[in-house]
This record gives C-alpha cells, sequence and structure tokens, in this order.
C-alpha cells in the first residue's frame, strides 16, 4: 500500500500529505479549509486511497469541479456523486463557487500513468494529414477564445470568452473578427475537423466552443502562443478580402 509521501496536495502556496488509509477532506471546513465561502460545501471534494490508487470523489450535492491532467490533455467534469483515479504524476482540479474559482494542485509519485513522448517518428506510409500552416491572424484569433483555457487548466469551453470580448481582446472589429473565424473554420473543416459547420454550407451555431476545443486538444495552440495576443503587429488596420 502507498504511504503518505506518494500524494502531495497544493492549494494556495501550502503543501498538504494525505494519508493513505484516511479520508482527506477538502471544502469550507475540513484537512483542507479551502475559504469561508457561503456558496462553498463544508465537505466538498475527498481523496482517499483504496485498490491500489488514490481517487478524487465529489462528496458534495451541488457543485461539480474539473480534474485537468497531463498539462491540461485530459480533462474530466466531476459531477457530485462522481469518483475518478488519480492516475498522472501531476493534476489540478479547478471548481467555482458563487463568484470564485479555486485551484488545487495534486501531485503523486506512485502514478500509473503518463502521457506518450510526441515527436515519435512515425513509418513510411503512415503519416497523418495535419491542417495547413494557420496565419498569425487566425491563431490569434483561436488564441483570444482560448485564452482562459490556455491560462488555466481545467478550465472548460462554458468560461470561453464571447465573440465581442474576443474581438476586444485582439483590438479588431467585428466584422474582421468574424470573417477570420469564418476563414478558420472553412480551413479545419476542409482537413476533416467536425463541428464546424451545421450541414449544407451553414456554420455550426457553437462553432468557437468545438474550435477552441480542437486547437487546444489537439496543441494547435499552446501557452507559448499567449504573445500574440500583445503583438502589435496583428492590431490595428483592417484587411478587407484577405484571408491573412
Amino acid at each position: 500500500m502507498a504511504d503518505a509521501t506518494t500524494l502531495r496536495v497544493e492549494f494556495a502556496g501550502e503543501w498538504f500529505d494525505p494519508v493513505a488509509g484516511e479520508p482527506f477532506t477538502i471544502g469550507r471546513e475540513g484537512d483542507l479549509a479551502v475559504d469561508d465561502n457561503p456558496y462553498l460545501h463544508r465537505a466538498f471534494l475527498e481523496i482517499t486511497h483504496r485498490d491500489g490508487l488514490w481517487w478524487l470523489t465529489n462528496v458534495g450535492s451541488r457543485l461539480s469541479a474539473t480534474l485537468s491532467s497531463a498539462g491540461g490533455v485530459v480533462q474530466s467534469w466531476l459531477s457530485p456523486g462522481a469518483s475518478l483515479p488519480l492516475v498522472f504524476a501531476e493534476a489540478t482540479i479547478v471548481f467555482t463557487a458563487g463568484p470564485t474559482t479555486y485551484e488545487i494542485g495534486v501531485q503523486t509519485t506512485t502514478a500509473p500513468f503518463a502521457m506518450a513522448a510526441t515527436g515519435a517518428a512515425v513509418p513510411l506510409g503512415d503519416a497523418t494529414v495535419m491542417p495547413s500552416q494557420l496565419t498569425a491572424l487566425q491563431k490569434a484569433l483561436i488564441v483570444a477564445l482560448a485564452e482562459p483555457m490556455l491560462r488555466r487548466d481545467g478550465v472548460g469551453v462554458s468560461e470561453l470568452p464571447t465573440s465581442t470580448k474576443a474581438a476586444e481582446r485582439l483590438g479588431w472589429s467585428m466584422s474582421r473578427f468574424n470573417r477570420k473565424l469564418d476563414n478558420v473554420c472553412d480551413k479545419l473543416d476542409r482537413m476533416g475537423v467536425q463541428g464546424l459547420r451545421g450541414g449544407a454550407g451553414r456554420l455550426a451555431s457553437n462553432r468557437r466552443a468545438r474550435l477552441v476545443e480542437y486547437a487546444v486538444s489537439s496543441q494547435l495552440v499552446t501557452r507559448a502562443d499567449l504573445a500574440l495576443l500583445d503583438d502589435d503587429a496583428l492590431r490595428g488596420t483592417d484587411d478587407e478580402g484577405t484571408d491573412a
């Protein structure tokens, strides 16, 4: 059985060490008293060790949490009553109670899984067709929409900015933003990305969420691309009729 050193929990710079065989409670009260927030359950989450694994359980009745692992590549939604095993070396727990969002880090030295290394050699003839190169403006648009998700693990598509907010972030007019969004969705749709069109040539109503979901999970955009949001060369003058 794992000992107390195999799992560590971090919140606001303070570290906690759950003990195997004893439940570790997170909430308004408990082993990790997050905050005196009336919207937060007294006992919301519980970490336990059983069957050779550490488990995270939502013992609350109303709130949900997001468990994000492997640098945000794997995300799971934890509804009331649900449990998930902590199978990666590092994970981030994110949840919102009232107007406040909280982030808790989890590290384990006995993780049974790890993300496969990227960039492995691909046998001749088995190469996967990838989207053609995005322009800097197209990538900046995606980053503006995906900014909350790129800045913090565990953020879901429900927290993405509106098109108006994303356009303001870029310093663009709405006509320019919508034209670029059309261009990006058209390009990815031609490459076989599903969910960006509603059929018969119509754009899907939830295309922003689908675009961000695909771009982040496929690493079409990463945290390194956040610098595009502060690039003055991508702001300002409109460019009607171009795909740049």
